[in-house]
């Protein structure tokens, strides 16, 4: 009884005092160590052990002496048929000695369904999340599980299946009793909060209003009032009352497809979502329904088949705009197509505190250029660190969003599928074809080192204790600094 009956004030003091590394970039989803790591290290030097692991996404998870990972076994798809599972797949977690390397449990799931993937997606895109004591894991082709550190299950919660064309990316996040997660799709998005010690549902808030994205919350706790959970998603950035799912406030203008995680630094929230076809100056004008409906829905049935298009750059995106897949678009549909048209690229930050539409009033600033797709923005020591495809590297004023230098990472000019994450002075980046570079954090920020995995590289690095952790494509490595 007395786990049970641990205060939380209790719970929260003995996580922190653990090394840890609690969910996708670390504490606070902030990207932020505490200790410094190795700057020399490469597939050969300074590894402190390398461990082969399954297929996946998902980012090094770390609690004390553990590391949590996720990853996909099987579950291949006909070539005839797509959507038939022609082997087995198993949905694993599983847990590393932080010190060796071992393996020390592994837990599998059935794969009861296969989620439509592009081929730079898996099944094991989020991480883990810890609260110190326990663990939630999701995948979109199952749902919500917590274990204990030992790999004990406590309870389980069916989800999906979902409308996401791309697959799941969004991670858990745990915060107090709750367990949240975003689940955006193209038909029924929702945000769900759990009880994590139950697994039965707290709240549900359905967002009608977005489609497809693949963030993961984070929280801002203001100086006066309750504590808020900041939550992207398609053509917004929305607040909700953590405690209740209230909806707070809104940021309209955001882009479609937002990938990235929000960083609250103080007051201030800093959030951006990237799309190709969001970058022109001016929107981009679409009729309304009304006025396609009279030129091209010739049955009268108050749709649009894809054969009664009669623009070609219409039709060329039919696929992203059919959002239930059924041939024929309603005015739904049309809108959100009208909303992704108009949607600009933007990287804003955002002065918490308001409440209804804030777009008008609480944005500091905002810039639509240099934006990454995938990464996270980094924001430390009072500079935004932005890595876009193609290795350019913005280093931002986080006040003004002044930029105050560019450039490109010599030897990395690759696609960024990882966040940034900065450890004792330095900036960590990882590209997809595994290409690690290491800048000299500041405005001027300089290029120390660059090496090369030779292996695809997807997952953010992890820095616990001065040491640095990385997943490619088939190994996790640790890397130490020499003893001095």
């Amino acid at each position: 009884m007395l786990r049970a009956i641990l205060p939380i004030a209790l719970t929260a003091t003995l996580a922190a005092e653990t090394p840890h590394w609690p969910q996708f970039r670390g504490p606070e989803g902030a990207g932020l160590a505490k200790t410094a790591a190795p700057v020399d290290f490469g597939p050969n030097r300074n590894v402190a052990w390398k461990t082969a692991i399954p297929t996946g996404h998902s980012s090094p998870v770390i609690v004390g002496d553990r590391i949590f990972l996720t990853g996909e076994e099987g579950g291949k798809k006909s070539a005839a048929d797509r959507d038939k599972i022609v082997t087995d797949g198993k949905l694993v977690t599983f847990c590393l000695n932080r010190r060796t390397g071992a393996i020390l449990w592994r837990r599998e799931l059935p794969r009861p369904r296969l989620e439509k993937y592009q081929p730079t997606n898996s099944a094991a895109s989020p991480s883990v999340a810890s609260d110190g004591r326990d663990l939630y894991v999701f995948f979109g082709d199952f749902g919500l599980i917590s274990y204990t550190l030992d790999g004990k299950e406590r309870w389980r919660k069916p989800l999906g299946p979902f409308n996401n064309v791309n697959g799941h990316g969004s991670s858990p996040l745990v915060s107090g009793n709750k367990v949240y997660l975003i689940c955006d799709q193209d038909t029924d998005s929702y945000l769900i909060a759990l009880d994590k010690a139950t697994g039965k549902t707290a709240w549900k808030v359905e967002r009608p209003e977005v489609t497809r994205s693949y963030s993961t919350p984070a929280v801002y706790r203001p100086k006066n009032g309750a504590a808020e959970l900041i939550v992207p998603g398609a053509y917004l950035l929305t607040s909700y009352d953590l405690e209740t799912g209230q909806r707070l406030w809104w940021v309209r203008g955001q882009s479609w497809q937002p990938k990235s995680v929000p960083v609250v630094v103080g007051d201030t929230i800093y959030a951006h979502g990237w799309e190709s076809g969001g970058e022109a100056e001016a929107p981009t004008e679409t009729p309304e329904f009304a006025e396609i409906l009279k030129a091209w829905d010739k049955n009268g049935d108050r749709k649009v088949s894809k054969e009664e298009f009669q623009d070609p750059k219409f039709a060329r995106g039919f696929v992203n705009t059919d959002l239930d897949s059924n041939g024929s678009l309603d005015e739904r549909e049309w809108e959100n197509f009208r909303a992704r048209r108009s949607s600009r690229n933007s990287l804003v930050a955002v002065r918490g505190g308001g409440r209804g539409d804030i777009t008008s009033t609480h944005v500091k600033w905002s810039m639509q250029k240099f934006l990454p797709n995938v990464p996270s923005p980094l924001v430390h020591e009072g500079v935004l660190y932005l890595i876009k495809d193609g290795g350019v590297l913005s280093a931002v004023d986080a006040e003004s969003g002044k930029i105050l230098k560019q450039g490109r990472l010599n030897g990395a000019l690759d696609t960024y599928y990882a966040s940034p994450v900065a450890a004792g002075g330095h900036v960590y980046f990882l590209s997809q074809q595994g290409k690690a570079t290491v800048v000299k954090a500041g405005a001027e920020w300089e290029q120390v080192a660059t090496h090369d995995f030779e292996e695809e590289a997807y997952a953010t690095p992890a820095v616990v204790e001065g040491r640095l952790y990385l997943r490619t494509k088939g190994h996790l490595y640790c890397f130490a600094a020499p003893a001095k």
